[in-house]
This record gives structure tokens, sequence and C-alpha cells, in this order.
């Protein structure tokens, strides 16, 4: 069906906002991400039942259907070439003593305004946390940098209200008969081929579900795949009293990591790194041969922190200690602005490609995965940018690439997810696949989980119309639809 006639159609059945025009298809064509994918209509469903006829009506006409929300993933996740769902208008929230029932389309931003004066906050705090939708950061599994300390959306979602591609609405955790034949399809050999990292967004996390009571878990991270998330009901927490935030300076990454190794016994609520290519951009006064930084916050036994932290560091100069929450919060800044940092390194002609950016193993094994970083630089002549979550063993690595070397890029990407599985990683840790990733998905975890991710996805959506090619895919579409 042309684009007319499929947003004519929706508009007839449903009554709500639905646009086709050039400009609206070229705005929902890109997302963060690398990609471009012009849908054919964008739609603004206002409640539960306008999305439960789109889902029919796409299911009978065999229409991909997209949900999208603030569109700040990086792996092309909230892209489609169909329906795209905006979830804008849902938008309600609803505090609890301790948790916090919020809509899809709540910004986590305004959540966090609304907690903050009662004194609570959620937390998993992605760089772009101001802007990203509560329903986007259920669909990565998105975490951030105290996600040490307080755990991925995973860990602090309790429940979640979807709607199937048949239409029909379902709460998670469940006891019903929908619910048990997912339970029978995980078992504990499946979950033991899984990674074990402190954080992973690839494929659906089957690992975490051991009981009827996470079974809103297989939702964290399914990237729209297996149903439209109407609201959650997350966990929340007390704002902490007081924080530490000490900035250390090393010589090289290797040093950093081994430190880290350290470090993260102290039970410290972040711990964050950034390479020299970020720092040469931030306007401070580093000591001579600063080739990293460590952020290392506490917020809880400040004084023994402070104390133990002095005797573990080797090899490091503690260059700020910061306790006001001005200046904490304008050193999380920095840190934040990271990949806009890492966007100063690069000429008109190069790119910083979202592929190998989000690898994940354990921090004891950092050190393993700088050294893969190292030798991938020296053997194809790259420069590669890093920077990441150095407690979760999470680094985002960035390498700088010339346009249109899609060859080059294919190359790289197998080679180094080849080699972060060898030594017990995920190849995402918080990004989640999308088009960037979703071809190696087999490649982590083996034929015989997969083929429980594809029964699990047929479940869910037998017609296979909700956001189609991500996770379970057999197209390679890692370097097709590049912006460039």
């Amino acid at each position: 069906m042309k684009a007319e006639k499929i947003g004519a159609e929706i508009q007839r059945i449903t009554h709500c906002q639905v646009l086709w025009d050039k400009y609206s298809r070229d705005f929902y064509s890109v997302d963060a991400s690398s990609y471009l994918v012009k849908p054919l209509v964008v739609v603004f469903p206002r409640n539960e039942n306008e999305i439960i006829k789109i889902l029919r009506f796409a299911s009978k006409k065999n229409i991909p259907v997209t949900p999208r929300g603030a569109g700040t993933g990086l792996v092309g996740s909230a892209l489609g070439s169909g329906i795209i769902l905006d979830l804008k208008n849902f938008d309600k929230i609803r505090i609890h003593p301790n948790y916090v029932q919020a809509d899809s389309g709540v910004l986590k931003g305004i959540l966090d305004k609304k907690l903050e004066e009662g004194d609570k906050f959620f937390g998993p705090d992605p760089s772009v946390g101001p802007y990203c939708t509560i329903g986007g950061m259920i669909a990565t599994n998105a975490s951030g940098s105290h996600s040490l300390k307080y755990g991925s959306v995973i860990d602090n979602l309790i429940g979640v209200r979807i709607i199937t591609s048949s239409g029909k609405a379902i709460n998670l955790p469940s006891k019903s008969q929908f619910g048990n034949k997912i339970l029978k399809m995980i078992n504990r050999s499946i979950q033991e081929k899984f990674p074990h990292v402190s954080k992973n967004s690839c494929g659906y996390r089957l690992d975490k579900i051991t009981k009827k009571t996470d079974l809103q878990k297989i939702i964290a991270g399914s990237e729209g795949t297996l149903g439209i998330i109407i609201s959650a009901k997350i966990k929340i927490l007390p704002l902490p009293k007081k924080k530490i935030l000490f900035i250390l300076s090393y010589r090289n990454l290797k040093c950093a990591v081994i430190d880290s190794a350290k470090i993260v016994k102290l039970a410290p609520s972040a711990l964050e790194l950034i390479d020299k290519n970020i720092i040469e951009h931030i306007k401070f006064d580093f000591p001579a041969k600063t080739g990293c930084l460590l952020f290392v916050e506490f917020d809880s036994d400040i004084e023994k922190s402070r104390a133990n932290l002095g005797k573990i560091i080797t090899d490091a100069k503690i260059i700020k200690t910061l306790t006001k929450k001005d200046e904490v919060k304008k050193w999380w800044g920095i840190r934040n602005s990271a990949l806009g940092f890492s966007l100063r390194s690069i000429t008109p002609n190069q790119s910083l490609p979202t592929l190998i950016e989000d690898a994940t193993v354990s921090v004891e094994k950092l050190v393993l995965l700088v050294d893969i970083i190292k030798k991938i630089s020296k053997k194809y002549k790259l420069y590669i940018v890093t920077y990441g979550h150095a407690g979760n063993g999470n680094l985002h690595i960035r390498p700088i690439i010339r346009y249109k070397n899609k060859k080059l890029m294919k190359k790289i990407a197998i080679e180094f997810f080849s080699k972060v599985i060898e030594i017990g990683g995920s190849i995402t840790g918080e990004h989640g696949d999308g088009l960037a990733r979703s071809e190696f998905v087999k490649l982590q975890y083996g034929s015989d989980v997969y083929s429980v991710f594809k029964k699990i996805k047929q479940e869910f959506d037998p017609k296979n119309i909700l956001n189609p090619d991500k996770i379970i895919t057999t197209k390679s579409s890692m370097t097709e639809n590049l912006k460039i």
C-alpha cells in the first residue's frame, strides 16, 4: 500500500494525527544513530484503543510497525520502513512511595524533576537522560554512569504493560497461560550460555527470568520487537544525602583499567573512564602526560571510601576531590559530554560509526579488552576513541573511519565481536542490537539460545510486524542504510 492510503485508513479508524508528508517522513527517517530508513507514515496515538486498531490494521496488511520514543538510541532501533508509532502522548506519571508508574512517552528529565521534589530518584541515568523516554529506556535496557550501584533498567523494572501485534493488551509479570508458555521456553542450560557480565543488552534477557514474577524482564532490551510498551512500574530510591567525586589522572588506559578492578571492590556508586582523545577538548590544566581519567564517586561511607581509595590506586594522581553539588554536577556534565567531545576529534571526511561501541566484559577482563582495542588500532592504523563505564567493564569504543569504507567497518566488527565473545563478554552492554548488531546476536549466543529467541518472537509477534529484523534477522544490516 502507498503511504497516502495507509495514512488515510489509519485516520479513518482512529482519528489520531497521522503524517506522511515529505518533511515528516524525512524527520523520522533518522535518529541519534548512523542510519537512515524512511518510513511510510508517522502516527501519534492518544490511547491504547488507537494502538490496538493500528496494530490490527498493520497485521492484516502486513505493514511493519516501529515504536519510537525520543530517538536518542545509537543503533537504529527506532527506525523502520513502515508505520512509526510516536508515543509522546503517553505521558502520565503516578508516583508512589517506592515505585513510579510511568507511561512510555514520559521524558526522563521530567520524571527526574518530579521525583527530586520528593527526594527520590530512578537509578539508570544514560548520558542523554533528560531527553530519552521511559519506553525507549526499557526497549534498550538503558543503563548509565550509576548503574554500577543502581543497576540497568532490567534491574529496576517491576512491571510493564504492552500491546502485542495481534492487538492484545498484556500485563507482565502475569500468571496467565501466556506467561506460563514463555516461562516453559526458558531453562537453566539456556541461561548458562549468557555472558557473565554486569550489563547486557544483546538479545532477549532470558538469564534474568527464573520465576513468574520476573516475566516483565523479557521486555527490557526487546527493542519494540515483542510489543508496544504502554506503561511501566519502576523502582525508585531515596536520593543520597552526600556524594564525593574523585577525578584521577593516569598515563594510559591500561593503568586505569588495572586500577578499576581494584576500585570496584570499594563499592563506588560510579566508576567512569575517558581517554586522551576526549581529554584534549576539556578546558582544564591537566598534569603532563595525562592519557586517561577515571571518575570515581561514592555516595555512602564517604570518609572510609576516601581513605581506602588512597591506599588502592597506583600510578595515578587525584587531581580533583569534589563534594559540592554544583561542582559534582559540572564534572559529570563533562563526562556525559564524552561523545560530543569525541566528534571534535574527526575531520569532515571521517566518521565515528556506532558499530563496535558498546562491548562489556567482567571488570577483571577490562585489561584484555583494552589489549584487543590496541591490536585493532595498530592492525588497521586507526585512532580509536574510548570512554565509558569502567566499573561495569562496559567501554564505548569509536574507531575513526573514513566515510564509505563499509568493508573495513564490517571486517573490524567481525574481528572485534569474535574476540569479545571469546573472553566471555557481550557485544552490547546498554545500547542494544538494532540495525548495527542484530546480525551478530546468533554469534553471541549460538544456535540453541537463538532458536529460543525465535520461538519467543513467534509467540509475541507471529506475523513479524513489530520492528522486524531487529534482534531476530537473516539480513546483514550493519553497513546498510548508513547516513554516508
